[in-house]
Formats: C-alpha cells, structure tokens, sequence
C-alpha cells in the first residue's frame, strides 16, 4: 500500500502510463455537451440557424396575419382582401352568429383527422415538448397550427395571432432541429429561437421575446441558449421592420413623471389585477373541465363554444377577432369607462368559453385586454377615491394589461418589457415594475401553477419555477476531496490485498482504491468486491481487475463536473489529480458532493441574526460579526 501526496482542471481519463488529455473527448463523441467554454463552434452553428429561423418565422407571421385577415372578410363581409378587418361600429346581421360555428366545427375536424396538438394556445404544448420529448414537435403541425387558427381567428374567435405564431415559430425550430444533427439542448434552443422570433415578428419586441423564452422555454439562463434566441429575435424584428414599419404597435401619448402618491396606487392596482390573474385562470381550466362532461366527442366542442362567440359578436362585434385595435383604444383612454367595462367583460366571457373548448388560439391578446380594460376602469375609480394622487389612466391601462400577463402566466420580466417595447413610453417602466411585481406577489400566493402550466401539471409533469446558480458549480474538487488517498500498487497480488484488508489496516476499510504504476501515474480503480470475489485468482496482479481506462477528474473542476463524470460513467467515487503533476491527489466520492449541497440547503432554510443592536453576552459570542 502507498499514500500517494495530494493531486489538473476538467475530467480525465487515462490508460496506461501516458495521460490522456481529457474526457471531454469521450463525451464529445457520445453527445455529452462541453462545459468548459460557455461558447464554441456549435453555438456559432445554432446561432446562424437562429438566425434564419428569425427571417422565417417573420413570413409565418406575416402569412398568418394575412391569412387571418382574408377569412375574415370572406366570412362578414364577403369581399376578397388580405386588410385587416375592425369591427369598431360595425353592427352584424344576426346570422353571423353561425359564422364561428362553423370555424370551430373545421377547426375539430382539423384536431380529430390532422393532429390533436392544433388545439389550446400552443404555448403549453411547446413546454411540453420541451419538459418531455426533447423538444420533438411532429412536422404536420408546422402548418396544421396556423391554418387553424387562421380559420379559428378568420371567424371571429376571440384570440390572438401571437400565440399560433409562437407554436409555429417553435415547431419549425424543432423541425430544423430534427432534420439536423443536433443534441437535445440545441432542438430546444432551435425551438425558443423559433417561438421567440414568431413573437418578435407580431409585436416588434426582441427583448420581452427572449425573456418569454427564457421564463416559459428555455428554463435557464446559459449564453449557449440565450445568445441564438437574441439572435433570433433580432432578425424576426428587423424583418417585421420591413413589411410593417418600425412604429410600435400600440402607440399611446407621452406619458409623464409619476406622482409618488400614483406610484402607489398602480402597484395596488397590479396586486388587484394579479388577484383577477388567478380568477381568470381558474374559470379557463372550470370550463374546459365542463367541456369533459359534455357527452359528445371532443371533436365536436370547439363548434359549441364557438356558440358563445357568436351571440357575444352579435351584441358587442368589438369582442370578435384579434382585437389589438381595442387595447390601443384602452391605452388612449379614448373611451368611455362604461363601455370599456363592457367590452372586456364580454370579451373575457367569449374567451374563456371558447379557449375552454379546446379550439385553436393564442391567449396573450386576450389578456391584454381583459388586463387594459380592468386596469383603466380602476384607474378611474382611482381618480376619484383620490383626485389629488394624479393617477392617469392611460398608466393605470398599461400597467393591467401588463400585470394581467404578469399574473396569469408568472413571466415578471417578459410583462413589463413587453409593454414598454409595444408603446415605447419609458417612463411607464416604474409603474409597470411595481405593478407587475405586485400582480405576480399575490398571483403566486393564491395559485401555484399558471394559465401556462396547469394543464401540464396536471398530467404530472413538473415545469421549473426557478432559475438559481447550481450550488455545486461553486465549489472547486479540491475543497472537499479526501487528501492523501490510500492508493494501492498494480503489481501487488490479489492475495496481498486481501490479507491486508483482512488485518483492518489503516484504511482498508473502504470501498474503492486507486490503482497506480510505480511513477505514481494512476491507472484506475477497483472496488474492495472485486478484491474479495471468490471467483477471482489470488495469484493474479491487481492490474488484471482493471476494467476499461481510468476515470478521473482534476482538481480544479467543480463539483458539477464531478457529478457529471459520476452520473456518466455510473461510478461513486473518482480519483482526484493533481493540476501541476497529472498524478494522484485524493479521491472524491458521491458523499462529498451531498456534504457540499447541504451547505446550499442550510443557506436557504437557516435563519439567524447577525447583527444586533443591544447583544447579549451569548448573542455577541454567537454572531460572526464583532460588535464595537
């Protein structure tokens, strides 16, 4: 037995005498991805994929809008014209009613006979895929999404075209990923290029693009993944810039300083829309759980919620189709506060009845104005429970229609940003901070999941909520790695061994050993069952145990890099090597790695006073910070 010194940066694994450069190699080969850069030659690879998957999911967008516009006025007003289509005083004859029944009835055949996946808002799906199926959408609904939602839309559904163009954007990221060689990370990255640029193409807002992607898709924050969806989104926005022009889509006056009096009341007036958040969501999830009692086959529901469509459009056509006409009026504060209560309650009936049907459509829009609706009307009950506090309701739209999102679908950043970037009024941004904070504050207190997540998690999936630094990306091998490990010579017999565990010699007593030449250069590790396994010759060298090349790591690798080298080659414990020698400096085993994290979970869950204003002689002892 020899006690080899104390032991270079990433994994290694070495056969014989010479040192192999890296396990970097082996796991290149197996698709394992690289961890010592945060950006190589693939990223570059992704990145040029991104950006193209901007340029076209741009022309999905503009051809879904098209799309949509030309249904529509074929279905009201029997005219041929790819316009956009206001239903701003227009007064419907009453069988128009029909007209989103039958969009609704195509739409269920569309999900019976083409793909069931056309149905919802696409956005949960896409987690789905993401969560659960390494981001593989199947190919078909690269154009089955958008003509149902074309169709769903075209005939008066209450819903946004961002949503479809988000689940299309996303299935030909996915697409190209899969008819590429690509990894199962890079398919996901390809996915929220695609999906982030389909939502940059809609609204011309690249920044809330990519943090959409990062809170809903990504479920990290890694320049490998954030650096080809910015890409992505940039190119989408500079090509909507083309065909649309670079003005924000919902231009609204110039805002001005917020009182702190209002400051105030626009924070409340988010934690009372979060409150609504969670109202909305739960009566979305009542009725598409009503929808199951229905005793008919689901192919035939989203025709009976279109029924709802048509009754609301008769009485109030302002609720039919996209609608972005509406929050700009809302963020105008042109209307008066009767009718705005109006529309976006009828909105909300319509929508609610018919997303829960399970037809096709976005959400994003709806909630838009349902929140700018809700937002303007408390804005104005705010003027006059305090006329001095200077509340403008154009602020008071602004911030619900954010904190509506913010609350129902918890993407805090993506809210606020989104609403900057659609009416560039920059000092909207405190009101919105505030209230989108507020509206997710009480929004997560009262409901665990989102009008995103539901649906999934209820199929058991768990979707993550949190994006913190891994505890074990902090600690070096060194910190925490057994010095001096005993180390056993390959040209001892198995016999020899045996008789030294057998005597309980210093350290004889655990279950792995490193095994070198007599340079000191390591040459593996057999494990004390192999030692004492009947079947094995006494006679025979301890070199004949070794099984394949060495697994090591360095010692300044992080304990992540550790427990992926464990995790990939399914060993407990890996001999550390030293950075300087290449030869053997301790041993780390799963254990150590456990003793690492709880450092972590005693960070979060431990509570204590450091400081403390009149100590106690035993408070003054225990505090880590000397009092004067």
């Amino acid at each position: 037995m020899e006690n080899k010194r104390p032991v270079e940066s990433s994994a290694t694994v070495e056969k014989g005498l010479p040192v192999a450069p890296s396990l970097d190699l082996a796991l290149e080969s197996a698709h394992v991805p690289l961890r010592a850069s945060p950006v190589d030659r693939r990223v570059v690879f992704i990145s040029s994929l991104g950006l193209l998957l901007g340029v076209a999911s741009s022309l999905v967008a503009q051809v879904l809008v098209h799309m949509i516009a030309l249904i529509t006025n074929l279905a009201y007003f029997h005219r041929w014209s790819l316009e956009a289509v206001s239903f701003v005083g227009v007064s419907l004859p009453l069988w128009t009613i029909g007209v989103p029944v039958i969009g609704g009835l195509i739409v269920g055949l569309m999900a019976r006979y083409g793909s069931s996946a056309i149905r919802g808002h696409g956005i949960p799906e896409a987690m789905e895929k993401v969560l659960l199926d390494e981001s593989r959408i199947p190919p078909r609904l690269t154009f089955l999404k958008p003509l149902s939602a074309a169709i769903a839309i075209g005939t008066g559904g209450p819903f946004g075209a961002e949503g479809p163009i988000i689940a299309t954007g996303g299935a030909l990221g996915s697409l190209v990923g899969q008819l590429l060689r690509t990894t199962a990370s890079e398919r996901k990255t390809l996915l929220a290029c695609g999906a982030a640029a389909g939502m940059a193409a809609t609204f011309g807002t690249p920044v809330s693009a990519v943090l959409l992607a990062v809170e809903l898709l990504l479920f990290e924050f890694r320049p490998r993944s954030l650096i080809p969806v910015a890409l992505a989104s940039c190119s989408a926005a500079g090509a909507r810039i083309f065909f649309d022009g670079a003005a924000p889509i919902f231009a609204m006056p110039a805002l001005d300083h917020p009182a702190g009096a209002a400051l105030w009341l626009y924070i409340l007036l988010g934690a009372i829309v979060g409150v609504m958040a969670v109202v909305v969501t739960k009566m979305v999830y009542w009725v598409e759980d009503s929808f199951e009692h229905i005793p008919v086959h689901w192919m035939w529901w989203p025709a009976i919620g279109a029924i709802a469509v048509g009754v609301v459009g008769y009485f109030q056509p302002r609720t039919l189709g996209v609608g972005y006409y509406n929050i700009s009026g809302f963020l105008k504060a042109d209307m008066a506060v009767q009718a705005v209560a109006i529309l976006f309650i009828f909105k909300f009936v319509s929508w609610v009845i018919s997303l829960g049907s399970g037809t096709s459509g976005g959400t994003l829009a709806p909630l838009f104005t349902i929140g700018g609706g809700l937002g303007l009307c408390l804005g104005a009950a705010f003027q006059r429970l305090f006329p001095s506090a200077g509340v403008d309701m154009r602020v008071a739209a602004l911030v619900g229609m954010a904190a509506m999102f913010a609350g129902a679908s918890r993407a805090l950043l993506t809210s606020a940003v989104f609403a900057f970037e659609t009416t560039m009024q920059p000092l909207g941004l405190l009101p919105l901070l505030g209230g989108c904070s507020a509206s997710f504050l009480f929004s997560a207190l009262l409901m665990p999941t989102t009008i995103m997540t539901e649906k999934i998690v209820r199929r058991g999936i768990r979707v993550p909520s949190e994006y913190a630094a891994d505890a074990l990306d902090q600690v070096f091998v060194r910190e925490v790695a057994a010095k001096e490990p005993v180390s056993i010579l390959a040209t001892h017999t198995v016999e020899y061994v045996r008789q030294w565990i057998s005597r309980h010699e210093p350290g004889s007593h655990h279950q792995g050993y490193p095994i070198i030449d007599g340079t000191g250069t390591l040459l593996g590790v057999v494990t004390r069952r192999q030692f004492l396994d009947p079947a094995v010759d006494h006679r025979a060298p301890i070199s004949s145990l070794l099984r394949g090349p060495a697994v090591s790591i360095y010692e300044n690798a992080t304990l992540r890099d550790a427990a992926d080298q464990m995790v990939y080659h399914n060993i407990g414990r890996l001999p550390v090597l030293s950075n300087k020698t290449h030869k053997l400096n301790g041993m780390i085993t799963r254990s150590d790695l456990l003793k690492a994290h709880r450092r972590k979970l005693v960070e979060d869950s431990a509570a204590k006073q450091t400081i403390f204003l009149w100590p106690t002689k035993r408070q003054y002892e225990e505090s880590p910070i000397a009092m004067p």
